[in-house]
């Protein structure tokens, strides 16, 4: 220990020591892809109750491409005093809690730290609010901005009656369904402002504060979800993803973890839903086992342009995957002329360079993943123009650096195995023997 003190003298290991802790111990996650990307969480009190207050809570997914999928989000916090929840609209507390105390009116919940769920699509008109119901699913931002929303209702009791007295809630915590999100402590901002549908008067909250939640792929997944294989038209080979990406089979450890999509038994396989989590992934028997792969082949090549297919995979037998999105970086999207079959949007998260595309489905036409079988696949072709100063198939070039499927980062093959050009497979993979061979030819040919 007396050592370890003073080694920590040195300034440059002081240095060293001081900015690992500080990187390891911030609660902040950042996505270079999307950096101001964030769910936020708007608390209002919009009235006053005999011992507390009615507020709405709004969840705001300001995230460009990452979405939260069924079975939706879960939410909770710890209140600062004794409060209550008397009763919600537009969801609802996953337990009461203990209510004893309470004879008569009993309240919707009781605990110290509630969790709310959404309330599921069909509840009953007086149940619920606008932005209600659709179990707990929100859609990005910029994929479908109309439903990238969710609220509810609660009526608190045990509380504040003024602006001084309320006291905000402690240790947000978001799932979105799994852990991921990391929540900032409450902000009381300033009240927000209604305009109401005649657009001729405007009210406002007693009061408001917002959380702030954000994303890191490192808490939210302990292995990966998502695999990509290439392939290309001048090179026979098939780079598969890489084995065991999310997974190995092993029926012996883990029997029933995947399906053989030839058995006769796969039917009554996939529909066993009473015993296990219907969420749960139950995937086709692979090499690489994930429920999604995507695979990138290089189709065509032209005097000015060249052409690339784009196919997703469903493997997954449990999970339809509604408006889902890809998230892909190649040095070529600023040069894409046409896409066939997906909607298009570039991002920047560089500024001025354009190397990232956001990828997804047409409404009501593919934008519906079917799960695993003849229909659980989408595929597009992407048209792209020559920049005679960097184009090259070259070296990997023409296949991409990065892709996200619906947030989640998918693993890529090593380098050394994307399909090269056949002038270095020549080179690569010509057998010795058959050198000494041509050679012994052609000496023999010139002698005589």
């Amino acid at each position: 220990m007396e050592l370890h003190c003073r080694s920590l003298k040195h300034p440059t290991v002081l240095l060293f020591f001081l900015l690992s802790c500080f990187c390891f111990t911030s609660t902040e996650a950042y996505d270079s892809l999307d950096p101001n990307g964030n769910i936020t969480i708007k608390w209002d009190v919009i009235s006053w109750t005999p011992d507390g207050y009615v507020a709405v809570v709004t969840m705001f997914n300001f995230q460009q491409y990452r979405h939260i999928q069924a079975p939706g989000w879960t939410l909770g916090w710890t209140w600062a005093k004794k409060e209550v929840i008397w009763s919600m609209m537009g969801g609802q507390a996953t337990e009461q809690g203990d209510c004893s105390k309470y004879k008569g009116n009993v309240p919707h919940c009781c605990k110290k730290d509630p969790t709310i769920v959404d309330l599921l699509p069909g509840t009953p008109y007086n149940q619920q609010i606008a932005n209600c119901c659709k179990g707990g699913v929100i859609n990005s931002w910029v994929q479908d901005p109309t439903n990238a929303a969710s609220s509810f209702q609660v009526s608190v009791g045990s509380a504040g009656t003024t602006n001084k007295t309320v006291r905000v809630p402690k240790n947000f915590t978001l799932k979105a369904p799994g852990p991921g999100y990391t929540c900032g402590p409450a902000k009381i901002v300033k009240p927000t402002k209604y305009v109401t549908p005649d657009g001729r008067r405007v009210t406002q909250a007693m009061m408001t504060w917002n959380v702030t939640c954000t994303y890191s792929q490192f808490l939210a997944q302990k292995t990966p979800t998502c695999c990509v294989s290439l392939s290309s038209f001048y090179n026979d080979t098939i780079v598969p993803c890489p084995t065991c990406t999310c997974g190995c089979q092993n029926n012996i450890t883990q029997p029933g973890s995947c399906v053989d999509p030839e058995s006769p038994y796969l039917a009554s396989v996939v529909s066993d839903r009473a015993k296990v989590n219907a969420y749960a992934p139950l995937v086709q028997c692979t090499s690489h086992m994930c429920p999604i792969r995507i695979h990138w082949h290089v189709k065509l090549n032209y005097k000015d342009y060249w052409r690339v297919k784009v196919t997703i995979t469903n493997f997954n037998y449990r999970m339809n995957y509604t408006l889902w999105n890809l998230v892909v970086q190649h040095p070529n999207f600023d040069n894409l002329t046409q896409i066939f079959s997906f909607n298009y949007k570039p991002l920047t998260p560089y500024q001025t360079i354009n190397d990232t595309a956001m990828l997804w489905g047409i409404k009501f036409y593919n934008d519906l993943l079917m799960q695993a079988g003849p229909l659980g696949n989408a595929q597009s072709e992407l048209l792209f123009r020559k920049d005679k100063s960097t184009f090259s198939f070259e070296k990997g070039w023409a296949f991409p650096r990065r892709v996200y499927f619906n947030g989640d980062n998918c693993v890529m093959p090593p380098p050394d195995e994307y399909p090269y050009l056949p002038s270095s497979s020549l080179r690569q993979n010509t057998p010795f023997l058959m050198l000494i061979i041509t050679l012994i030819a052609s000496v023999t040919f010139l002698c005589n």
